[in-house]
């Protein structure tokens, strides 16, 4: 089974400030631990391409696109909310975030890889229409899936989102679209805070209590997801792969383990044997406990690749 790894040197030159959690080191330690369990050598590798700034309007208003490219830097940095700033690597990173996504949906979608993951940031779930906010300026994920609907004709695509924080930029970007399900599990209350009711064939929000653990947190999702996405069939699956639910992040509650990360990566590639041919792409969102995202990024990836 082919996975296609995407990734660039540029995404780990973006950098909030020193210290910072949503750090360039998140990239490093998903290699590293990859080539440790042997799994780099046998992806597929392609270097993310910069995203022209036209695609850039299937998910975000022209003004905000201007105030990003007007705003980024040439020395220092920029700060754009409490939570989010560009140094002059900002925009070409998540420019190649964007990129990323759409090369990996090509491959998919045209049968050169069976799946992808994009190892990239800054990453990209909490941007919205016109909004840079939570570390994240483009919407990745809603790009790739609109990309996938205007380019390759799709019908329906499915985004799932496992990230510990609520994908509100992709909910924002998508909502009444009828051709794109998303489904979001998140900690509630936390960061940022409000959530939109569902829809059926639209929308699937499960939020989920601080000190969660693993079987409540697959129980919902075989409740929620599973029964919804099989009633939409998708053509293709894309992911917000985030990490920061596991017990050991420092920003939230969850209390995930690397096997429930296992586990809901198998349940993804069931639904999207199922429904949409095995295509998946799946793109880095949070975690921010070194070790813990290095082995369950690992873990993700493993099973896309048939291995686990």
């Amino acid at each position: 089974m082919a996975t296609l790894l995407v990734t660039h040197p540029d995404c780990v030159l973006h950098e909030i400030s020193p210290g910072h959690p949503e750090c360039p080191a998140r990239i490093d330690v998903i290699l590293d631990q990859l080539k440790k369990q042997d799994l780099y050598d046998h992806c597929v590798h392609a270097d993310a391409p910069i995203a022209d700034r036209e695609v850039l309007l299937m998910g975000h208003e022209p003004a905000y696109i201007e105030n990003i490219f007007v705003s980024a830097p040439d020395i220092g940095s920029v700060q754009l909310d409490a939570d989010t700033a560009m140094n002059p690597h900002t925009l070409t990173a998540a420019l190649r975030g964007v990129g990323a996504g759409l090369l990996a949906t090509d491959a998919v979608i045209e049968k050169r890889v069976n799946n992808a993951f994009c190892l990239t940031r800054p990453p990209g779930h909490h941007a919205e229409f016109d909004k840079a906010m939570g570390f994240c300026f483009f919407g990745n994920v809603a790009l790739a899936a609109r990309h996938a609907i205007q380019k390759h004709g799709l019908e329906r695509v499915a985004i799932l989102d496992f990230d510990v924080h609520h994908g509100n930029g992709t909910e924002d970007i998508v909502d009444g679209d009828a051709k794109i399900l998303f489904c979001s599990s998140f900690q509630h209350p936390l960061y940022p805070g409000g959530y939109r009711d569902n829809v059926a064939n639209q929308r699937v929000n499960v939020p989920l209590v601080s000190g969660c653990k693993g079987p409540e947190f697959q129980q919902a999702i075989m409740e929620t997801w599973l029964p919804a996405l099989d009633t939409f069939k998708p053509e293709l699956i894309i992911v917000s792969a985030g990490f920061d639910a596991h017990a050991e992040d420092p920003l939230a509650g969850l209390l995930l383990t690397d096997m429930d990360y296992v586990w809901i990566t198998k349940q993804i590639m069931d639904v999207a044997d199922r429904h949409a041919d095995g295509r998946i792409v799946s793109m880095l969102e949070g975690g921010y406990a070194l070790p813990a995202l290095s082995r369950s990024a690992s873990g993700h990836v493993r099973v896309l690749m048939g291995l686990d």
